[in-house]
């Protein structure tokens, strides 16, 4: 199937219904931001994509329908301009997009990010025309290119950890007329040649602010990036750089997640009967349930930040009805059965996680529940601390 005539006729019309409905949504009170979703065309980065099915397979894995122009160019360009995160490679296989599979299951490991958390992402930095700036993650290309539009690309650096995915990315960049400075590199080293940086805004998440970004920041100089770990917790934070190397700034409101910088992925854990063979026989009640941390809920998402920090090691999966926390590091492991109106909590191991997590828990209730923007992160060099008036000082993993 060839491309239809009135690509860039339908493109524009589509690209300008996005703008007004994110425009509504309050996502651009910049004009310039605005200027920018204007006029960069998304469909130029995203030759082809996955989107969910609407349901799952026999073994309960989500099935992946490829979407291209040849396939279904409707639902390609359409999709394209809708607000949603269009997910490009699985597993760190790019897919062959004139022959694409059908997928079940999977790990996504690069996207098209939806546009307005782009436009949030680039806001919040508190970025300005003449400051130098470092994108970690280029993926398709598409935020580098609203940054080139809105700041031009002199000043510009993104850096990607995949060459296949870079390539891809820079074709498009160069053919739309963007030419900002691009690097394979992993984004945990920054990029020494360009820096220092006045801002650093990441497309990833990490377990740790990277200590390499902190010297390649001036003084002043800001860094966005998204905090994530094992327990799939995220929060937004950003840092103001000082003069002695340190820094330290707000959590950011708001429930946003990004794809793990893959040094800093989970590791795979193994069975989890095996695990559940080595906690107590002996059960307590537990003090909290876990859908504390669980429930599709915004408290709940900052919540499994929080208690994150307590288990750094810890990740969490659910068998049947029984919910296991494993730690690869120290071999701890911890069951919750539901049991009659309470769950039923098993320990086994150096670290009691759950009774972690139960502590952050009841401080957080205790200290009138507070939101992610009234905690802040300090960074020095030997350590990274989470910080709040009313709660424990959690620290960070070891970066």
């Amino acid at each position: 199937m060839t491309m239809p005539a009135d690509l860039e006729t339908d493109a524009a019309r589509l690209r300008e219904t996005m703008v007004k409905a994110l425009a509504e949504d309050g996502v651009l009170p910049d004009p310039a931001w605005r200027a920018a979703v204007e006029t960069v065309p998304r469909h130029r980065f995203v030759p082809g994509f996955y989107l969910p099915a609407d349901k799952r397979d026999g073994q309960g894995l989500t099935v992946w329908e490829p979407v291209t122009s040849e396939l279904d160019h409707g639902r390609w360009l359409t999709a394209t301009y809708s607000d949603t995160t269009l997910i490009t490679q699985f597993d760190g296989d790019e897919p062959d997009w004139k022959q694409p599979p059908l997928r079940h299951g999977g790990a996504p490991t690069s996207s098209s990010t939806l546009p307005s958390l782009v436009v949030r992402m680039w806001t919040d930095a508190d970025i300005h025309g003449g400051h130098a700036v470092l994108e970690i993650g280029s993926g398709t290309g598409y935020s580098t290119a609203l940054a080139c539009e809105r700041l031009g690309s002199a000043d510009l650096t993104s850096i990607e950890v995949d060459a296949r995915r870079l390539e891809t990315a820079a074709t498009a960049l160069h053919s739309l007329g963007y030419t900002p400075t691009l690097a394979v590199a992993d984004g945990r080293y920054g990029y020494w040649p360009e820096a220092p940086f006045d801002r650093i805004v990441a497309a990833c998440s990490f377990r740790a602010v990277p200590p390499a970004l902190l010297a390649q920041t001036r003084p002043g100089g800001k860094i966005l990036l998204t905090l994530s770990g094992w327990l799939y917790g995220y929060a937004r934070v950003l840092l103001t750089v000082r003069e002695d190397g340190t820094a330290e700034g707000p959590l950011l409101s708001g429930t946003v997640s990004f794809m793990a910088a893959r040094a800093h992925a989970a590791p795979a854990f193994g069975n989890p009967a095996h695990w559940a063979a080595g906690v107590s026989e002996t059960a307590r009640a537990s003090r909290h349930t876990p859908d504390r941390i669980t429930a599709p809920t915004d408290e709940a998402f900052h919540l499994r930040f929080l208690a994150q920090c307590a288990v750094p090691d810890a990740q969490m999966t659910t068998v049947g009805q029984t919910v296991h926390l494993v730690d690869v590091v120290t071999g701890s492991a911890a069951t919750l059965t539901p049991s009659g109106n309470c769950w039923e909590v098993r320990e086994g191991g150096p670290i009691k996680l759950w009774e972690r997590i139960e502590n952050i828990l009841s401080a957080y209730d205790t200290a009138g529940r507070p939101g992610p923007e009234t905690f802040r992160l300090q960074v020095r060099e030997d350590r990274q601390h989470l910080r709040h008036p009313q709660m424990p000082m959690l620290p960070l993993p070891k970066h």
